[in-house]
């Protein structure tokens, strides 16, 4: 379905079944369908998701809270999230969304509405304590270059460095050196691939692990700096 026009039928269809009268073109909105004395109802017609789309279907909202945004249903490995996003989006923004599928078949994802979001208190709670938890502010620049550090990743690098300055050592040894509580789980977990089981309770630094220190230098340059940790 590469065309605009090949989306008018099927929407044409899917609102004369609910008893309005539907033109095409009216103005500058792409389809306006009407029904006694209720507010009208526009149609915004895309060969699919994009900005202009969304800041066309916003400006119609200062003629009617009823706006949908018609698109030929996305297909392929990323459709499905593709579809999800955009569906929120519509959601947020108070507007409908309206996809067609090849064989023509309409599905409504959302109607036009007003948009209240509901707080998740354990998602709150999990950004606060990731907050707490990191020291100093590593991503402030060259995030993207090198990855973003979490506070995970910051005990990692403590465990890490104090190996690497200790040799192998007991896991009780590097969680009071380092202040890493749960060293002795997070070196066997190994989730970098920078410690080794050298003996029972004794972990050593792999090349990983020295790779891993020299990589993130910078985060672990920066928390020394603050004086921090």
């Amino acid at each position: 379905m590469a065309r605009e026009q090949d989306l008018y039928p099927p929407i044409k269809a899917l609102f004369e079944r609910q008893g309005y009268t539907v033109k095409g073109e009216v103005g500058a909105a792409d389809v306006v369908a009407c029904r006694g004395d209720e507010p009208p109802v526009i149609v915004e017609l895309k060969v699919g998701f994009s900005l202009s789309l969304y800041h066309q279907a916003i400006t119609r909202l200062s003629v009617t809270d009823l706006v949908y945004i018609a698109v030929p249903k996305p297909t392929g490995k990323t459709a499905r999230r593709a579809l999800k996003d955009n569906t929120a989006m519509c959601r947020r923004l108070g507007l409908g969304l309206i996809t067609i599928r090849t064989d023509q078949r309409v599905e409504v994802q959302c109607d036009p509405g007003p948009y209240a979001p509901r707080k998740s208190k354990k998602r709150a709670n999990r950004l606060l304590r990731e907050f707490d938890r990191l020291t100093g502010d590593p991503n402030a620049g060259g995030a993207t270059r090198h990855g973003i550090v979490t506070a995970y990743r910051q005990d990692a690098l403590r465990c890490a460095a104090h190996l690497a300055e200790a040799g192998p050592s007991k896991g009780s040894d590097v969680a009071k050196a380092s202040g890493v509580g749960n060293a002795t789980r997070l070196m066997a977990d190994n989730h970098y691939g920078w410690f080794e089981r050298v003996s029972k309770g004794i972990y050593g630094l792999t090349d990983q692990g020295t790779a891993g220190l020299q990589h993130w230098a910078y985060s672990w340059e920066d928390e020394s700096a603050t004086g921090d940790g």
